[in-house]
């Protein structure tokens, strides 16, 4: 694909305006068209996937020998299953309502004017991403089902993935007929081509930076262009004093250990006061028995039982992103509201209770991007949430907040219809 086929040092600005150009392109294109774009991105994936597992073979064995996290290691790893995943995904996505060019909110003024709103393409949009080669297709396929162009800026940890699976989507693109600069990989994973691209605020409408907190404050603070951030996922489930204790024990086992590595993995546990001196060392008998090491208040440590160890203040803002789980005693619904609103990061909150007035306060009252009642913080998910994928999950309270699909990758104009009114 275009990326690949450029040298170490590229033009960075000469691959935007391809871009900028390819948008023009890809936002004129018919439904149709980029319909078969998205299918035969899905089908590349699937009959190329000898050589993209290879190419994953070559980063996996090049995290090990650097050393790198199991965490990060386990986002990086592609295997049969994973890969089907991602082609299932760009099936999904082909598969939404068309949303370029959809009318929405229709009314006629006093005057006579139809007024409506038309859904548009953002233009092109620059997705700046870590060790996750899936984040290479689903970002394509998002950009693409909304009608714009996507630049790629993968990392280090994912070259080779990420090279393999962007040759995929430029066959599907090829095939379709549309430019092969619609989707670009760029192929140096130098921090500086982060600063040169976040410059071109006159050829990239949006910047979106997925990875850890020190990638999307750099972005932040050096970007021209837009930035909708993806931030760092501190998810907390509260406990509250009438939960269903059995679930309640199923929901954090799923939230912590599932895929400990995930930003919508549970980071903090707040249990009611209420009900601590039952449930505490029941819910810390069974982490424990998980692997999963506890830090906890002084009331967690009093009751939890052996192996807990006394949280400090850098725990209750901490992504753990393993097996680690920060746990507090609070007085009651306003306290865990209080604490996560001072210490969550606007991702995903969980409450398990049978009460249905205190759900529909915790709901109503906490301001993170997701946040569930009597389930797991895990579904905080394009495709679980019925997106198909998501380009990351918005935790900026922009027109996108939460996971984020292609609707999120589009913007509406005002059409306006009339008979010859002139205003007055």
């Amino acid at each position: 694909m275009t990326g690949a086929l450029l040298s170490p040092e590229p033009d960075l600005r000469a691959l935007a305006a391809a871009a900028r150009a390819a948008s023009r392109a890809v936002a004129k294109s018919t439904a149709t068209q980029r319909r078969a774009a998205l299918d035969a991105i899905a089908a590349a994936v699937r009959a190329q996937a000898p050589a993209i597992l290879a190419a994953n073979q070559r980063d996996l064995a090049a995290a090990a020998e650097r050393g790198l996290a199991p965490a990060m290691i386990d986002r990086l790893r592609l295997d049969d299953r994973r890969l089907e995943a991602i082609a299932r995904a760009v099936d999904e996505i082909a598969g939404q309502p068309e949303l370029v060019g959809r009318i929405e909110r229709e009314e006629v003024r006093p005057n006579g004017l139809a007024v409506a709103r038309m859904r548009i393409p953002l233009g092109v949009i620059a997705i700046i991403y870590e060790a996750r080669p899936n984040v290479t297709v689903d970002a394509a396929a998002l950009c693409l089902k909304a009608g714009n162009a996507a630049i790629l800026r993968g990392g280090s940890e994912a070259f080779h993935s990420n090279q393999a699976l962007g040759a995929a989507v430029a066959s599907g693109l090829v095939a379709a007929g549309l430019p092969a600069a619609a989707v670009t990989l760029v192929p140096s994973t130098d921090r500086d081509a982060i600063r040169a691209l976040i410059g071109f605020d006159d050829l990239i409408d949006l910047v979106i930076p997925r990875g850890g907190e020190g990638l999307i404050r750099f972005v932040a603070e050096h970007s021209r262009v837009p930035v909708i951030k993806h931030y760092k996922g501190v998810c907390h489930l509260f406990v509250h004093q009438d939960a269903d204790l059995d679930m309640a024990v199923a929901i954090a086992d799923n939230g912590k250990v599932s895929r400990p590595g995930v930003c919508n993995a549970l980071e903090t546990i707040l249990v009611d006061r209420a009900i601590a001196a039952t449930f505490v060392p029941r819910l810390c008998a069974h982490l424990r028995e998980r692997g999963v090491e506890i830090r906890g208040d002084a009331e967690v440590v009093r009751l939890g039982g052996p192996g807990i160890h006394p949280a400090t203040a850098a725990d209750w803002d901490a992504e753990y992103l393993d097996l680690i789980v920060a746990m507090a005693v609070v007085d009651d619904l306003d306290g865990a509201i209080a604490h996560i609103e001072r210490h969550g990061s606007d991702h995903t909150e969980a409450i398990v209770t049978r009460d249905q007035a205190a759900a529909d306060r915790f709901l109503a009252e906490v301001g993170s991007s997701t946040v569930c009642h009597n389930a797991s913080t895990r579904f905080a998910d394009g495709g679980e949430l019925g997106l198909g994928a998501e380009i990351g999950i918005s935790t900026t309270r922009l027109h996108a907040y939460g996971p984020m699909g292609a609707e999120g990758l589009t913007t509406a104009k005002f059409v306006v219809r009339g008979t010859g009114q002139i205003r007055g």
